[in-house]
């Protein structure tokens, strides 16, 4: 790619900040600009980005742009990989669809609904953990609410079995793998147990909503628009 600080989304360029030609410099104002445009095309015209979620878009923005520096000072480790947590409807998915595209110069990962893996599961049995545990970058979503998996009478906890595959190749390779989450972390033990909840912490760097935030999936409050950001150069 020419200049990975410019992206093309039908017929109009946006700027994301400033190239050198060796690396960009972000401008996170710039990025939410993108990230509005980009989500009204990919959800529709209603599409918003709250101002409440400011927090968390610039954690997953620093954590995308592999912006070292502010990662360290967030806590987040750029070699892992990102559990989004949050209530349900606050927007979880969402972001981690659309976050991905501020970086096309980068490998994308694919999103997998995990009641979809474990349905896979109870179809074609073993080979599905096999084949979600190979050099694929994923983002499962909804992880510890998918019912619990059965193929020929043996039950199996598919996403907890995948998710330390997931663990082996990330200490084999990096592989980075990310996730979605309704649970905190005494209930996804509760779900997976210690062992598979000890390889969570060092597979994944948490990002949270905060657990009062509002299920976006209804109206808007009155008056609230988009995001307005002064300019700041990363």
């Amino acid at each position: 790619m020419a200049n990975p600080s410019k992206i093309t989304e039908g017929g109009v360029v946006y700027s994301l900040g400033h190239f050198d030609g060796k690396q960009v410099r972000y401008d996170f104002s710039k990025v939410l600009t993108y990230l509005d445009a980009k989500g009204k095309l990919l959800f529709g015209r209603k599409f918003q980005i709250h101002p409440e979620d400011r927090e968390v878009l610039l954690k997953l923005c620093n954590y995308m742009v592999r912006d070292h520096a502010s990662c360290r000072k967030q806590g987040i480790d750029p070699n892992k990989g990102i559990l989004l947590s949050g209530p349900v409807g606050c927007g979880k998915t969402s972001l981690m669809k659309l976050i991905r595209f501020i970086t096309p110069h980068y490998r994308p990962y694919e999103i997998i609904p995990a009641r979809n893996v474990v349905f896979g599961y109870n179809h074609i049995g073993h080979r599905i953990i096999e084949d979600y545990g190979n050099g694929h970058f994923y983002c499962f979503d909804d992880i510890g609410v998918e019912p619990m998996g059965r193929h020929f009478g043996k039950d199996c906890n598919v996403m907890g079995e995948i998710l330390l595959s997931r663990y082996e190749l990330f200490l084999e390779s990096g592989l980075r793998t990310h996730g979605t989450t309704n649970l905190n972390a005494q209930e996804l033990e509760e779900r997976y147990g210690k062992r598979v909840r000890s390889r969570m912490r060092e597979l994944f760097n948490l990002i949270a909503f905060d657990q009062s935030a509002r299920d976006k999936r209804g109206h808007p409050p009155k008056g609230e628009g988009p995001v307005k950001e002064k300019q700041r150069k990363r």
